[in-house]
């Protein structure tokens, strides 16, 4: 069972349909597999080997593989294919692996170089935000933040101040737009880009971010400082301490620092003095970092370190002050060894979008796109924004509106199919601005049909996809039809489990054993309190509970039900009646003790309520096996000897 299911979703990519040069290796009642279907996926189920070509080996998986796309068909003449349980999840699925290939593969493996190339240099950066929310005019945040831009730029104001007073990112406006240093794959796209685009001692033109409207002044460039790893002892300045706060932490500081100087070793007064929850059990140790990723003032001093063992002078940050030791300087990595890391953060960073739009180009091209805005305009114009008081936005009102405001692939898209896709999103009521809100849902739309038919072509012209998806189909039917015809039946057929447990109730059997309870340990010495509390008179529950301590709730665990000799390699023998056994260390060090309340000498059957979980299974091995030889009647396999020659080796 699980080895079909198996092939079904990560080895079987079938196409049943076959060329009409193709060799057909076997045929299964009167479905033909070709060589070359049956090659694909045999190699592909030997990923982690070299194929074995053997006469035995071929043959084998030709049984195996040929049960497969028994059952798979057997699901598609029920039709299976067509449940909409079945549709959607296969439309999910082909949706999420188009996302894969729908991006230009050329753009991306520039924009994984550029990375890394950028990657060989640190920027150090300020900006200024103004901010750009859902709801809000982006016309508005642009006029202010080119004004603070052309007042920087023509000497009317400091870029420091104007951040200090302007900028809606706080946190780096209250430090004069100060971000320090940073590098490739840690900012958005379009930052990095201003960042690495801006020379030095110059302030960036205005440019949109998803967080809103941004410029940038370039501090500073250096090379690539690499990552480094520090221990670090910290102690905290809580805000509510105030200046109070901050100099008593430098004084425990400071008694550290002398500590130090003592011969006391770092890791121990880290573990001692260290604040830090995240590092103080490692002795201060943190994980490797580079630039860009921790507060500035930390990193400049974390950077500043010469050679492993150097410590920093106390360093104030608004989490506390520190004491930094250098662990180790960890050089950039060569571009082979991090191209297939970079390739990853390039496929989900805000650039994918770039060679996501490339490829959109080349396929609107492809499909003969074109666009009529103006038809856009009129009917974004004849919208009336859904507001309080006013009539709400009804898709339905438009249905005269048949201009069509793109073409695509021979198909005319029209100002009415727009406003029923808008009408999904809007709900009634356009928020915020009418023109900025339904250009954005007129981009989504344009995308959306894109998209579809990008999937589409997939299916038709790309044949690793067209593969993907057929093995992923085929996956998703064995798994149903199994579940209808083996899984679920076996629980569900009340008279066929009854019936099969009473033909093999001789299999199902209690061996010799006892009724009572079994006490696990970690440690001997537990359980041998146990056992003389009980030798003693106490009452098993309550010596229990007098070895369970409040700090270790859980030193002896317990059981109560049937239990066989068997699992304790004894006889009844170890096992006096009412009283402690004696303690058995079981294989993973832990240690066991019993108290019998009964003792079975000999084997009984067990109840179909007592065996049900194995009967269950053996069950629904029967009705598999059954099924399997009832398939390979109705679907004889027939190999052709000549073809198979050619595998064979």
């Amino acid at each position: 069972m699980r080895v079909l299911f198996s092939i079904a979703v990560g080895v079987s990519s079938v196409l049943t349909v076959l060329s009409v040069n193709a060799q057909t290796l076997f045929t299964y009642g009167p479905n033909a597999v070709s060589k070359e279907e049956f090659l694909r996926v045999y190699q592909k189920n030997n990923v982690q080997k070299k194929p074995d070509f053997s006469a035995k080996s071929v043959n084998e998986y030709v049984d195996l593989y040929s049960l497969f796309r028994m059952k798979v068909k057997e699901a598609e003449q029920i039709h299976l294919d067509t449940t909409a349980a079945v549709r959607g999840e296969l439309s999910n699925y082909k949706g999420q692996l188009a996302r894969t290939y729908l991006s230009d593969k050329e753009v991306t493996k520039g924009l994984v170089k550029q990375a890394y190339d950028r990657m060989k240099e640190e920027v150090k950066v300020a900006h200024i935000l103004v901010a750009v929310r859902p709801t809000d005019d982006s016309t508005r945040a642009y006029h202010e933040i080119d004004s603070i831009y052309n007042a920087i730029v023509s000497k009317k104001a400091d870029f420091a101040e104007m951040a200090k007073q302007y900028s809606e990112d706080k946190g780096s406006g209250a430090k004069g737009g100060d971000i320090g240093f940073i590098t490739a794959l840690q900012v958005v796209y379009p930052f990095e880009n201003a960042a690495y685009n801006t020379p030095v001692g110059q302030v960036s033109k205005p440019f949109r971010t998803q967080f809103g409207f941004h410029i940038l002044k370039v501090e500073e460039r250096r090379k690539n400082s690499g990552q480094v790893q520090v221990a670090q002892i910290m102690v905290a300045t809580p805000k509510s301490k105030g200046a109070e706060g901050v100099i008593d932490a430098r004084k425990k500081i400071a008694e550290v620092q002398g500590l130090l100087k003592s011969g006391k070793a770092f890791d121990q007064l880290a573990k001692e003095y260290s604040e830090d929850k995240f590092s103080k059990d490692n002795g201060g140790l943190m994980e490797p970092f580079g630039v860009g990723k921790l507060m500035p003032e930390f990193e400049s001093a974390a950077f500043a370190l010469k050679k492993p063992g150097d410590l920093s002078e106390p360093i104030q940050t608004e989490y506390g002050i520190h004491l930094v030791k250098l662990v180790k300087k960890i050089p950039l990595q060569p571009f082979d060894s991090l191209q297939d890391y970079i390739t990853r953060r390039v496929d989900n960073d805000s650039r994918a979008a770039v060679a996501k739009e490339a490829y959109q180009v080349r396929i609107k091209k492809q499909f003969g796109f074109k666009e009529y805005p103006e038809h856009l305009d009129k009917l974004v114009n004849d919208i009336v924004a859904g507001t309080e008081g006013t009539k709400e936005f009804k898709p339905e009102d438009y249905k005269s509106s048949t201009e069509t405001l793109f073409e695509l692939g021979g198909k005319k898209y029209t100002q009415y199919n727009f406003a029923t896709y808008a009408g999904g999103y809007i709900r009634g009521n356009i928020v915020g601005n009418k023109k900025a809100t339904l250009g954005d849902l007129y981009k989504m739309y344009q995308n959306s049909v894109l998209n579809d038919l990008q999937q589409e072509d997939l299916e038709k012209s790309n044949v690793e996809y067209r593969n993907l998806v057929t093995e992923y189909r085929d996956g998703i039917l064995l798994f149903d039809l199994m579940d209808k015809n083996v899984w679920s039946k076996a629980s569900k057929d009340t008279v066929g489990l009854a019936g099969f447990y009473k033909e093999h109730q001789d299999k199902y059997q209690w061996q010799p054993g006892f009724e009572g309870t079994i006490y696990q340990a970690a440690n001997e010495a537990d359980l041998l309190k146990l056992q003389a509390a009980i030798n003693k008179g106490t009452a098993a529950s309550d010596a229990v509970e007098q070895i369970n301590t409040a700090d270790n709730p859980s030193r002896i665990s317990q059981q109560t039900g049937r239990f066989e000799f068997s699992r304790f390699h004894a006889d009844a023998d170890a096992f006096p009646q009412e009283k402690p056994s004696k303690i058995f260390k079981n294989e993973d060090g832990t240690y066991t003790m019993a108290m019998t309340f009964k003792r079975y000498p000999k084997a009984e059957s067990k109840s179909l309520d007592e065996a049900r979980g194995f009967v269950v299974a053996d069950y629904q091995d029967y009705l598999e096996k059954s099924w399997n030889q009832e398939l390979r009647s109705r679907y004889p396999v027939k190999v052709d000897e000549k073809t198979m020659k050619t595998i064979v080796k």
